[in-house]
């Protein structure tokens, strides 16, 4: 197992350097991300998974709408049209409360086919403990239902699978082959190694699970249909011998259940988007729709959209050449509606004088993004795990 879980890949970095406008290299280990196997490409041996749409990929929240690729994160099982289950460390980089959409379709990379849906809810599991992977599961709320068969839960006594049964894993993450990049859902057979009370192990049968693929359903069958048996989390730093997935069915009562219970988010924003640079929030619940509330220190909380500092949200756009400001900022994941233009409501301070690139430990951001993220992804870099991987 790994020290502490960690799922920045060499691809993630450069996204986010992208997206706050560090205008360079992340900064890294030689070889780590060889040594972490976190270069992300899908299921060892495995084939393609057309059949299976409610096998999902998490993704970074698209701030713009002009040139920004997704950035895949992990993999999901839909079980519920507006629910999606998922490993708790997949969370880690961004935060809970961060911005996450899901991608629901075979193909995202390297240009998706599929539709986006915003992520409006996160919540990893109370008993979570990154050190061990021990209920190492999340759930995400979308902001609208998908019309997509979810996955089957298993029963509360429909047990679970045994030593030497055969299980499917899905997923978007890494094949370990050079011609078959990360982003396309595919499937691979593997066997049940091992049986823990939360969480089971598997063997190639002859497919493995790897970088990419956390989150990523594991289904089994004993008799009759497939079930959701399992949460892939974590494997060999090689991608051949074993995966751990946490068992659904240990969590379902506790963590599942009680979720799909709550009653559909509703809409209780007071505040306007071409008004919160005046406007000051309390909580998320007053912002507009895809908005969370982020009070800076000392000063009153504002109505953001992740990545962007606080602004307003203007005019329908579809590029940044249709906005004053140069910013087509992306609120909602799809539709016509989708995109406005914004204007920060105050311009970054001058920097005091040129950065050293020699020396650095960060790249300095651009205007209307927020200031401080580019030290706290530096600071990830260095919480790498060399024993296995997660992701």
């Amino acid at each position: 197992m790994a020290d502490r879980p960690w799922i920045l890949s060499a691809l993630g970095m450069m996204w986010l350097a992208t997206a706050v406008g560090l205008g360079c290299q992340p900064v890294s280990e030689p070889g780590a991300a060889m040594a972490t196997g976190v270069a992300s490409r899908a299921v060892v041996q495995g084939t393609d998974a057309p059949g299976d749409p409610a096998a999902v990929a998490l993704v970074a929240r698209r701030a713009r709408c002009s040139g920004e690729p997704p950035v895949l994160l992990c993999s999901g099982a839909l079980i519920a049209p507006d629910v999606v289950l998922t490993a708790a460390h997949c969370l880690a980089l961004l935060g809970q409360d961060g911005g996450y959409e899901v991608f629901v379709g075979q193909r995202l990379l390297p240009a998706p086919d599929g539709q986006f849906v915003r992520v409006a809810h996160a919540l990893s599991h109370p008993g979570y403990v990154p050190e061990t992977h021990e209920n190492d599961v999340a759930l995400l709320r979308l902001a609208r239902a998908v019309d997509v068969p979810p996955f089957v839960l298993p029963s509360r006594s429909g047990g679970g699978p045994a030593v030497g049964d055969a299980t499917r894993v899905l997923g978007y993450g890494d094949t370990k082959d050079a011609q078959a990049p990360a982003g396309l859902r595919r499937q691979g057979a593997l066997t049940v190694t091992r049986v823990d009370a939360r969480a089971f192990h598997a063997g190639p049968a002859p497919s493995m699970s790897c970088v990419g693929d956390s989150g990523g359903p594991v289904l089994w069958a004993q008799s009759g249909p497939e079930v959701l048996a399992g949460i892939t989390v974590s494997g060999d730093v090689a991608c051949r011998t074993e995966a751990v997935n946490v068992r659904v069915e240990a969590v379902l009562d506790d963590f599942i259940r009680p979720f799909l219970a709550e009653p559909p988010l509703s809409d209780t924003s007071t505040l306007h988007l071409d008004a919160l640079c005046r406007e000051s929030c309390a909580d998320a619940r007053e912002c507009p729709s895809g908005l969370a509330c982020v009070a800076s220190a000392g000063g009153p909380g504002r109505c953001v959209l992740s990545a962007l500092q606080d602004g307003d949200f203007g005019a329908h756009c579809a590029e940044d050449a249709a906005c004053a400001s140069g910013i087509c900022a992306r609120l909602d994941s799809d539709g016509a509606e989708a995109c406005r233009c914004f204007t920060p409501c105050a311009a970054p301070p001058e920097p005091t004088e040129a950065p050293d690139a020699s020396k650095a430990e960060g790249c300095a951001s651009t205007s209307g993004l927020l200031p401080g993220l580019a030290g706290w992804v530096i600071l990830a870099t260095r919480r790498r795990a060399r024993s296995s991987w997660i992701g």
